[in-house]
């Protein structure tokens, strides 16, 4: 089944992010390890991510990892990617998302045809008109596209001489391609995400690499939807303090 290979291939990407033995455990069941070299989350945070049915979790210490492994006992799956559950049985600092993950294949892939001219630019060209997109954008807004770090060639739309839309991927281990879309403010709800990432898509497909989308905003999330992306889990990154003196464990 196309579904079981996607869900192996996003399994197999987030282990070997982890940075440490780890696996997605059978139905239902949560995998805490100690791994201060998990590239799941920012340094010294914890990292939690959901695919399918089972969830792993890296901690940076067994301090941490202990919490986290007694915390899991008391909640499902689903809420521990979710931030406000965790705060009422972890001391959480600070947190990253979540985000949910969508994958595609070949097989499920809905292209967008929108009529409009994408123009490729080889990797490293048209970094000009990606970097007034990126300004216009806003620090925040451009930080969170990830446009500025893509390792593939640049897809554009251009409305005279102003890029209005681009996207482009960064190539992740296990053969991912990591999806970074950016629309200008004035040219949203135009479909121009769908169609310059529909291009990106399937340049990586064309190469054998597994698109991955991650988004927090819905409209980006829908923008994955409409192409065919199938959503498979979540990720969380969580800063902890201390454990509360009181707290039963």
């Amino acid at each position: 089944m196309a579904d079981d290979l996607l869900l192996i291939r996003a399994r197999e990407l987030w282990v070997e992010l982890a940075g440490t033995p780890v696996d997605f455990r059978p139905s239902g069941d949560v995998n805490v390890v100690v791994a201060p070299g998990s590239r799941l989350c920012p340094p010294s945070w914890t990292g939690v991510v959901q695919i399918g049915d089972a969830v792993i979790v890296t901690a940076p210490s067994v301090r941490d990892a202990g919490m986290v492994y007694d915390a899991a006992r008391k909640l499902s799956l689903e809420e521990l990617v979710d931030v406000a559950r965790l705060r009422a049985v972890l001391p959480v600092l600070d947190a990253l998302g979540p985000a949910s993950l969508f994958y595609v294949g070949r097989d499920g892939f809905l292209p967008a045809h929108e009529g409009t001219a994408v123009q490729q630019l080889p990797v490293g060209h048209g970094t000009g008109g990606l970097a007034a997109l990126l300004a216009l954008a806003g620090e925040k807004e451009a930080g969170e596209s990830g446009l500025a770090d893509i390792s593939s060639p640049s897809f554009m739309l251009r409305r005279g001489d102003e890029v209005v839309a681009a996207a482009g991927y960064r190539s992740w281990p296990r053969s991912v391609a990591h999806l970074s879309v950016l629309v200008a403010p004035h040219y949203r709800r135009r479909h121009l995400a769908r169609t310059v990432a529909s291009a990106a898509v399937a340049h990586a497909l064309d190469i054998g690499l597994l698109p991955q989308w991650r988004a927090r905003p819905y409209p980006s999330q829908r923008v994955a939807v409409a192409l065919g992306f199938q959503e498979l889990g979540a990720q969380l990154s969580v800063r902890l303090g201390n454990a509360p003196a009181d707290q039963d464990r």
